[in-house]
């Protein structure tokens, strides 16, 4: 069985700076790709950034803002988040294709105060 779990978030003025990690372990044989969404109260789950085979892709929003990496020693992704909006409020969830199946983390709070 594969887990991720993310960590970092929390509370931050607009105009400030987080940083999320998530980490996977457990059986993996190969990561086709890992990623953010995000879900803000009463909204559905969107996309926010993926990298896979080296190619960082990222919605409109945070185009510029946002900064993804992963590191494929350690089976983990950050998702640097700059310039925050109250917008960018929501639950982040890392997602990861891992051995052919997509798993999701527990989701991480960030609250952007405006």
């Amino acid at each position: 069985q594969v887990q991720l779990v993310e960590s970092g978030g929390g509370l931050v003025q607009a105009g400030g700076s987080l940083r999320l990690s998530c980490a996977a372990s457990g059986r993996i044989i190969s990561v086709n790709s890992m990623g953010w969404y995000r879900q803000a109260p009463g909204k559905q789950r969107e996309w926010v950034a993926t990298q896979s085979g080296g190619t960082a892709r990222y919605a409109e929003f945070v185009k510029g803002r946002f900064t993804i990496s992963r590191d494929n020693s350690r089976n983990t992704v950050d998702l640097q988040m700059n310039s925050l909006k109250p917008e960018d409020t929501a639950v982040y969830y890392c997602r990861g294709t891992i051995n052919f199946h997509d798993y999701w983390g527990q989701g991480a709070q960030v609250t952007v105060s405006s």
